[in-house]
C-alpha cells in the first residue's frame, strides 16, 4: 500500500529530493564498501527471513556498526551549506518520514511513538533504494531497527550552525502516527 498525502503548505521540490538522496549514497559510499553491501543486501533480502543476530534488548543488524559514521559524514559533507540549504534538507527528510507514517510499515517495525520515528529514521538513512522497497512492500521493514539521528538531522545542524531550529512551512509532521491518511480510522 502506497500512501502519500499533499498536505497545505511547503513541499520539497524535486531538485531538493534528489539532493538529499545524492547526498545519503555520497557519505554512505565514503564509507566503504562493507556499509554498501550492507545497505545492498537490505533492498535485496527475503522479507521472509528472520533477523540475524537477536540479542535481549531485540534485533541488531551488521549496518547499525555504520549508522554513526554516516551520520557524522553527513555532518561533513553539509558543512558549507546555508541554513536555507539545511532548511530544505530537514523538509525532505520531514516528508518522507511522514510519507511511510503508516499502520502498514508500523506493523513490521513496531515501537512506541518515539520508536517507530526511529525505524523511519532508518529507512531514510538507508537510502532511496531500501526507502521505496519499504514503501512498496512493508514487509521490507526491519523489526526494532532505528536511527533516531537521522529524524531531526539537519534540523539540529541548522540548529548548531545558526543558532535556530529551521521552519520547514510544510504542514506536516514527522512524529508518529501523524499521518491521517497512513492509519485506519
Amino acid at each position: 500500500m502506497t500512501v502519500t498525502t499533499d498536505a497545505p503548505g511547503t513541499l520539497p521540490t524535486h531538485a531538493d529530493e534528489a539532493r538529499l538522496w545524492a547526498l545519503i549514497e555520497a557519505a554512505w559510499a565514503d564509507l566503504g564498501a562493507e556499509p554498501l553491501a550492507l545497505r545492498q543486501a537490505l533492498v535485496e533480502r527475503d522479507p521472509a527471513a528472520s533477523a540475524d543476530g537477536d540479542d535481549e534488548d531485540g534485533p541488531s543488524y551488521p549496518i547499525d556498526a555504520w549508522l554513526d559514521a554516516f551520520l557524522n559524514r553527513i555532518g561533513q559533507l553539509t558543512a558549507e551549506l546555508t541554513g536555507q540549504e539545511l532548511t530544505d534538507l530537514d523538509r525532505v527528510v520531514e516528508r518522507k518520514l511522514h510519507d511511510i507514517d503508516r499502520e502498514d510499515i508500523h506493523g513490521v517495525t513496531d515501537g512506541s511513538d518515539d520508536g517507530f520515528l526511529y525505524a523511519r529514521g532508518f529507512i531514510v538513512a538507508l537510502g532511496q533504494a531500501y526507502y521505496e522497497a519499504v514503501r512498496a512492500d512493508p514487509a521490507m521493514a526491519l523489526l526494532d531497527a532505528d536511527c533516531e539521528g537521522m529524524c531531526y538531522l539537519f534540523a539540529h545542524l541548522h540548529n548548531d550552525r545558526f543558532g535556530s531550529w529551521p521552519e520547514t512551512g510544510s504542514g506536516i509532521s514527522r512524529e508518529s502516527f501523524g499521518n491521517p491518511a497512513g492509519w485506519s480510522a
